[in-house]
């Protein structure tokens, strides 16, 4: 999939303001981005349900603009709001839904059973779907989007709102159909997520800042990163933040975390500066990840925009 100068607004609004990407067959790429920043959007073009105002995309060689026909049996989109007939059983969803698809009567029931099983449902395939968890109700979401086997999946924040060990088990499902060759386009605004795709981008303001694997993007973050442990972490912030060689620090949990750019160890120098506080401070080395990146961009971002 190939998109160029896509552009949509909505009024005054311009939520996709020249996205331009390639997405390669067989991988996980991860959208990411605040709310607002034009996710929604872009995944809704791509999956034909919006109409580009300028720029096209070309999803297995079709215009996502022109030839809507074409692509539409090929692609598996999962909106943001749970769209299964609330009144009906999970098995009855996965048969609406199939039967929608064009999926012939053999194929749609090994398909449900198959897919039941797998995202651990089979036991609740009698339930209504309005009596699902919000977990259960994502996971009937892909089960219903995966029954016409389609080779790309658009899925616009399946995670959001749902409890972290079904966000868990939800990715372990995801992986599975990686493994088996899917590709996967994933809209998420949580970075512990973005670890898991091969491929990912922060899309801010309709626009791509920054586009590439995890580790080349976590590469851009100049410095070094530590973890600050303190019973006091907001004072520590408060005492450490202006300290040269600190290009910046926040909290992150009950830790601080610091981004050293400083050429010398930083121990002495922070050590000095929480001399004050009461209590022992722990101070140690940490990998940098998507949260350091994520809250490096925002920082950097809007002053780089504005100089």
């Amino acid at each position: 999939m190939i998109a160029e100068g896509l552009h949509k607004s909505f009024g005054d609004v311009e939520a996709v303001a020249g996205v331009s990407l390639s997405l390669a067959t067989g991988s996980v790429f991860g959208l990411l981005g605040p709310d607002g920043a034009g996710k929604s959007t872009l995944i809704r073009m791509l999956a034909t349900v919006l109409t580009p105002d300028e720029g096209d995309a070309t999803v297995f060689g079709h215009s996502v603009a022109r030839a809507r026909a074409q692509i539409t049996g090929r692609i598996g989109y999962m909106s943001q709001r749970f769209s299964m007939y609330p009144d009906l059983s999970v098995a009855e969803n996965l048969e609406f839904f199939a039967t929608v698809r064009g999926v012939g009567k053999a194929d749609r029931t090994r398909r449900s059973a198959d897919l039941l099983e797998s995202m651990g449902l089979a036991e609740f395939r009698k339930r209504q779907a309005q009596h699902l968890s919000g977990g259960m109700k994502q996971k009937l979401m892909l089960a219903s989007t995966l029954m016409h086997s389609p080779d790309l999946l658009l899925l616009d924040e399946p995670t959001t709102g749902v409890d972290p060990v079904s966000r868990r088990e939800f990715w372990r499902i995801l992986a599975g159909l990686h493994r088996d060759g899917k590709t996967i386009l994933v809209a998420t605004p949580y970075m512990d997520e973005a670890e898991r795709c091969t491929h990912i981008a922060f899309l801010d303001h309709g626009r791509i800042t920054e586009a590439g694997t995890p580790d080349q993007i976590k590469a851009e973050v100049p410095g070094r990163l530590f973890e600050l442990a303190t019973s006091d972490p907001r004072a520590a912030l408060g005492l450490i933040e202006h300290v040269a060689g600190v290009d910046s620090a926040h909290l992150f949990g009950d830790l601080v975390r610091v981004l050293w750019t400083g050429a010398e160890d930083p121990e002495p120098s922070l050590r000095q500066a929480l001399g004050s506080l009461p209590a022992p401070v722990d101070l140690r080395p940490a990998a940098i990840d998507m949260e350091t990146v994520f809250a490096y961009l925002a920082e950097r971002r809007p002053a780089e925009v504005a100089g």
